[in-house]
């Protein structure tokens, strides 16, 4: 019974839908657990909580918490870490005992008791051809967490890119419809003046009409995006009802060259999180090939025994070894190296795709940066128009509906802008997330997130 008292005890954990149901409604971005889970990230204390207002660090941070993606990724990096404990361990030994009687005599004793033990004594260093190839799986799933996180960051960016987008889309929407509103009254009282034609305002009445569909679609693309926010957090959508989101500045030709540098670009190629897993999951499998090339040469197996013979005490020694004359383990070698070349070539894929995704959001980039700035120069000029127009007016040199069709153009200009700054910002987002800089993720996301009870 001694040996039995390091034993580990099975516990049940069953999992209780309606629980987990509910525990998922209950997340939100004001929870107490949250707060001290922010506040050892960011190693600062938050005075105000619940937060007013959440910048992408900190809305990064609470999906860190919440998103169970992460999870996952954690749980597979625990199997991982136990198979490192069940690499290192050493076999047991057994014990045989066969009790025996013989029949036909009766002293000293009829009992033939015998008993031995089997003690296994690897060879050729098995064992530390597992631990070394389970340490480079657990090192592969621990990069597998970062690499998981940063494609939660990445999503929750472009979800509150998209969030932000359509707020500003649908003010400008709803500043573009009123003018227009404006300029079909002033046809309509021309035309009613005898002034114009009825006709002349059908095309402004179009162009009204499809502003408004325009503004039905900017609302509907918003509250799509809304709910996207919240998935990538892990929360549900009433949780973020209130959230506001922070508007990205435009891109500084710093933060450009930095990312678009040939060093962040050798960097990305060598020591990205799943370039970097690639190549623990090849050692990995150079280790595999050792255990089985090791696996030729065979175990030991002593074998110290005793019997009581009729009165005698006997001892033994028995060994035991596998003769390796059918096959010398060709077989598991032949899969061992097969798949080491697997995994060489799964890295060289994995690291040619990476090259080709840095060329293409780099080329992107720098056409959406070009865009950007010619939609920006062209919304300017149709601004300082607008307000020369608006000293004419002033002056009496022209009129209001002259006024109305300058800001007019103004406002489509600014939409137009806006779309050139957020494929602008796209782009950068798709440059980082090729070369997964800023790459400063906090060692929180190892930690499994702390759950609250409701």
């Amino acid at each position: 019974m001694g040996l039995l008292a390091g034993c580990a005890r099975f516990h049940p954990q069953p999992i209780l839908p309606a629980q987990t149901a509910a525990d998922l409604e209950n997340r939100s971005l004001d929870s107490p657990a949250l707060k001290l889970f922010l506040e050892g990230a960011l190693h600062h204390e938050l005075t105000n909580w619940p937060a007013v207002s959440w910048d992408l660090e900190m809305l990064t941070l609470a999906a860190f918490y919440y998103h169970p993606s992460l999870e996952v990724a954690r749980a597979q990096w625990a199997v991982a870490r136990g198979g490192e404990t069940t690499a290192g361990q050493r076999p047991n030994p057994t014990l045989n005992v066969t009790p025996g009687y013989n029949s036909t005599t009766f002293l000293p004793s009829p009992w033939l008791p015998l008993g031995f033990f089997d003690i296994p004594i690897e060879m050729a260093g098995k064992r530390g051809h597992r631990r070394a190839q389970a340490a480079q799986m657990s090192a592969a799933a621990r990069l597998n967490v970062v690499t998981v996180a940063w494609q939660v960051r990445s999503t929750l960016r472009a979800s509150l890119l998209d969030l932000a987008t359509a707020g500003q889309r649908e003010a400008l929407l709803q500043t573009q419809i009123a003018l227009q509103q404006q300029v079909v009254q002033r046809l309509d009282q021309q035309a009613q003046a005898g002034a114009i034609a009825s006709s002349e305002a059908a095309t402004f009445r179009i162009a009204l009409a499809r502003a408004r569909l325009d503004l039905a679609d900017a609302q509907r693309l918003r509250v799509e995006a809304r709910a996207r926010v919240a998935e990538a957090l892990g929360i549900p959508l009433r949780a973020v009802a209130g959230l506001k989101v922070p508007v990205y500045p435009d891109l500084s030709p710093k933060l450009a060259a930095e990312l678009t540098s040939s060093e962040v670009r050798r960097a990305a190629l060598q020591s990205r999180p799943d370039i970097l897993a690639a190549l623990a999951e090849y050692a990995a499998s150079q280790a595999a090939l050792q255990l089985e090339i090791a696996k030729q040469y065979p175990d030991v197996h002593l074998q110290p025994g005793y019997q009581f013979d009729q009165g005698d005490s006997k001892w033994s020694l028995g060994l035991t070894v596998e003769l390796p004359v059918l096959h010398q383990n060709q077989g598991p070698i032949a899969e061992a190296k097969a798949r080491r070349q697997e995994a060489a070539a799964r890295f060289n894929a994995l690291q040619a795709r990476v090259m080709a995704e840095i060329d293409r959001a780099v080329a992107v980039l720098q056409v959406s940066e070009t865009n950007s700035a010619a939609l920006r120069s062209l919304a300017s000029e149709l601004a300082k128009r607008s307000e020369s127009v608006a000293a004419q007016v002033r002056a009496g040199a022209t009129d209001q509906l002259d006024l109305l069709n300058a800001r007019l153009e103004s406002a489509v200009a600014e939409l137009l802008r806006l779309d050139g700054q957020t494929k602008l910002q796209q782009a950068v987002g798709a440059l980082e997330d090729a070369v997964q800089r800023p790459l400063n993720l906090p060692d929180a996301i190892f930690q499994s997130a702390r759950r609250e009870t409701p």
